[in-house]
C-alpha cells in the first residue's frame, strides 16, 4: 500500500491530501477482500489470445455473450485459452469505444453473470477504456449540469491556449463546443471524436474512480487489462499531450493496485507509437506494464509480403532482446479491431517508403485513414483492409491468399511474445465493403459481424477459404502450444537466409531448439542445413541431409 500512495503523492504532489490517501486506500483494501480467485502467474507457450466483440455472432432471441460461448467452445476453446473482449459496456459510437458505463454489460450483449459463465471455459481480457467516455455517459451530463460530483472531470479550454504541440491521432478537432446548462458553450478536449470526451486525470476524483472501474473488473474476473489509449492520459497545454511523465505514473498505479488486489493480473498497453516510445511502457521491468503491443509487426510482416525482402523486418528484430527475463514480454498480433498502424513504421522505413506502401494497398482497394500534423500537413495514419486481403493482390487465387496468410501468421506464433489473432483473421475474413458503406467509416471493413447459423454453414464446407483458414490456424497453434521452445521467453536469434527468406531459432539444446524457415518470395528457395534428421512439426515430416527446398510461400519448423 505504501508503494501505491507513494506513486499517487507524486502524481498529484501537494495536492494529495490526508483526506484522498485514505479513500484511495479504503478502494484498495476493499478490493483485496472481495478478489479471491488466484490468477495464473506469468505466461507459457500454451498462451494464445482470440481479439473478438462480445456481438461477434448473433442468434434469435438470445444475448450475444451467449451465442460467443457456444461458438467458442464448438470451435475454438482449445486453440485460444484467452479471450480478449473489446469493450462490451454499454456504448454510443466507435464500435464500444465511446463507453457510457464502465460498470454495466451492454444489455444487447447480456450482463456480468454470462462474462462468469465464460470464465468457466475460458480466461479474459476486458478494455479499460481509460483516457475518454461517451459524450452522452452520466459522468459528462453531470459535468454540463454543473454537478459537484463531477465538477472538472473533464476538460474545458480556453480557446486562446495554444495547443498547437499536441500530438493527433485523427484528422478530426482536438475540441467540440457543447453547451452547459447555464447556457454557456466551452470548448472540450475530444481527442478522438466529439463523441469521445477525455477524461481529466488532473482531478485526483477522477483517479479515484476509475480505480474504481479498475478494481471492478478484477472482480469480474479480467485476468489481462488493457489500457486502451492510454498515450494521452495526462493533458499539459503547450506539450505534446502524449508520453507524459504523469501518464506513465498513471500507468504504474494501475499496475501496483492490480499487484495488490489480484496478483498475476496481466496489465498490457496500447500504444500505436514509434517503437521507442512504445517500449517505454514497459517501465523498469516490473513497475509498468507486463507486455506492450508490439505495433512494428504488422505492417512489417506486410511489407516484407508485398515487397518480397526480409531485410527491413530482419533488421528490426534483430535488436529485440535474445532472451525474455519472465518480468515482460510482447503482446503480438498482425490484425485488430482497428486498421494497420503506420506510425510504427516511421523510424523504420522511409516516409517515401510507405507512401508507396499505402499507394500499392489502396490500389488493392484498402482504405487510409489519416492524421494531422502540426505543420498543417496530413500522414496516412492505418491502413483499413483485412489481413488477408493486406497479404495479398485481387487478382490471386485463394490457395496463394491462404498460403502468404500462413506464412505471416506462423511468423506471429513464432515470435517471442504472446500471440493475439483477431476473429476475422481466424474466420478468414475478406474486406466488408458493404459494411463500410453501410455504416459510414473505414474500420468497418475489418469488423463484419455474423449469424451463427449462416458462419457455420460456411465453415462446414472444407473447400471454403474460411473453412480452410480456420483449420489451419488451429494446427499451428495446436504445434506451438505443444513445444517448449515457443515459450514467450525462451531463446531468440533471426538471420536473413538468402533474399527473401528468414530463419528463426527459438530455444536451446535444453528446452528443445526450433528453427524456423519463412519463404517470402513466390518462388522456391534453395537452402543448406546443418547435416542431421529433422522433424518437421507442421507437417509431422522427417527430413534427412542439408539441402532442402522450400515452396513459394512456405513455412517450416524444424526440430
Amino acid at each position: 500500500m505504501d508503494k501505491i500512495i507513494q506513486i499517487a503523492d507524486r502524481i498529484y504532489a501537494n495536492s494529495f491530501n490526508q483526506a484522498l490517501r485514505d479513500k484511495l486506500t479504503a478502494r484498495v483494501v476493499n478490493g483485496c477482500q472481495r478478489i479471491k480467485a488466484p490468477r495464473k502467474q506469468g505466461w507459457d507457450e500454451s498462451d494464445v489470445v482470440l481479439i473478438t466483440y462480445a456481438d461477434q455472432f448473433s442468434a434469435s432471441n438470445e444475448k450475444t455473450l451467449k451465442t460467443f460461448g457456444r461458438f467458442y467452445n464448438d470451435y475454438l476453446a482449445s486453440a485460444f485459452p484467452l479471450v480478449h473482449f473489446l469493450p462490451f459496456y454499454p456504448w454510443t459510437s466507435d464500435d464500444g469505444f465511446s463507453v457510457k458505463d464502465y460498470h454495466q454489460v451492454s444489455p444487447d450483449y447480456g450482463d456480468w453473470c454470462d462474462i462468469n459463465i465464460l470464465k468457466h471455459s475460458t480466461r479474459l481480457m476486458f478494455d479499460f477504456v481509460c483516457n475518454h467516455m461517451s459524450a452522452e455517459s452520466e459522468w459528462f451530463k453531470g459535468y454540463l449540469n454543473h454537478d459537484p460530483e463531477y465538477q472538472d472531470f473533464f476538460i474545458a479550454v480556453d480557446p486562446d491556449v495554444d495547443l498547437s504541440a499536441v500530438t493527433r491521432p485523427r484528422a478530426l478537432p482536438l475540441l467540440t463546443p457543447f453547451t452547459f446548462a447555464n447556457g454557456e458553450t466551452k470548448l472540450v478536449w475530444t481527442t478522438f471524436s466529439a463523441d469521445q470526451v477525455d477524461l481529466n486525470f488532473a482531478n485526483p476524483n477522477v483517479m479515484l474512480a476509475m480505480v474504481d472501474v479498475l478494481i471492478h473488473y478484477l472482480e469480474q474476473g479480467a485476468d489481462y487489462i488493457r489500457l486502451d489509449a492510454v498515450g494521452f492520459m495526462w493533458k499539459t497545454p503547450g506539450t505534446s499531450c502524449i508520453h507524459l511523465e504523469n501518464t506513465h505514473l498513471l500507468v504504474k498505479l494501475f499496475r501496483a493496485i492490480a499487484d495488490k488486489v489480484a496478483p498475476g493480473t496481466i496489465i498490457v498497453t496500447e500504444t500505436n507509437v514509434p517503437h521507442k516510445d512504445n517500449v517505454s511502457y514497459l517501465g523498469n521491468g516490473d513497475d509498468e506494464a507486463h507486455m506492450v503491443y508490439q505495433f512494428p509487426l504488422p505492417p512489417l510482416v506486410l511489407h516484407a509480403i508485398r515487397t518480397q525482402s526480409v531485410s527491413v523486418l530482419k533488421k528490426w528484430a534483430s535488436v529485440l532482446p535474445s532472451k525474455g527475463d519472465g518480468r515482460t514480454t510482447w503482446f503480438n498480433f498482425l490484425a485488430s479491431h482497428d486498421g494497420i498502424g503506420l506510425n510504427p513504421l516511421r523510424g523504420i522505413i522511409g516516409e517515401q517508403e510507405i507512401l508507396a506502401l499505402v499507394e500499392m494497398l489502396e490500389t488493392d482497394g484498402a482504405k487510409v485513414n489519416w492524421k494531422n500534423n502540426p505543420d498543417g500537413t496530413r500522414s496516412p495514419y492505418e491502413l483499413n483492409v483485412t489481413y488477408m486481403d493486406a497479404l495479398t493482390p485481387p487478382d490471386c487465387d485463394d490457395n496463394e491468399r491462404l498460403a502468404r496468410f500462413v506464412l505471416a501468421h506462423a511468423l506471429l506464433l513464432t515470435f517471442p511474445g504472446v500471440p493475439a489473432i483477431y476473429i476475422q483473421s481466424v474466420l478468414g475474413s475478406r474486406n466488408d465493403y458493404q459494411g463500410v458503406e453501410r455504416l459510414g467509416y473505414n474500420r468497418a471493413i475489418n469488423r463484419q459481424k455474423y449469424r451463427e447459423a449462416e458462419i457455420e454453414r460456411l465453415i462446414a464446407q472444407p473447400e471454403n477459404l474460411r473453412a480452410r483458414t480456420l483449420e489451419t490456424l488451429t494446427q499451428l497453434i495446436a504445434v506451438r502450444q505443444r513445444h517448449r521452445a515457443f515459450h514467450p521467453d525462451s531463446e531468440f536469434s533471426i538471420n536473413e537466409k538468402c533474399h527473401g527468406v528468414l530463419e528463426i531459432i527459438r530455444g536451446n539444446a535444453q528446452e528443445g531448439k526450433i528453427t524456423a524457415l519463412f519463404n517470402f518470395t513466390d518462388r522456391p528457395q534453395s537452402l543448406s542445413l546443418e547435416q542431421g534428421q529433422y522433424n518437421e512439426l507442421i507437417c509431422g515430416e522427417f527430413i534427412n541431409g542439408k539441402a532442402i527446398t522450400l515452396g513459394p510461400w512456405q513455412c517450416l519448423w524444424l526440430s
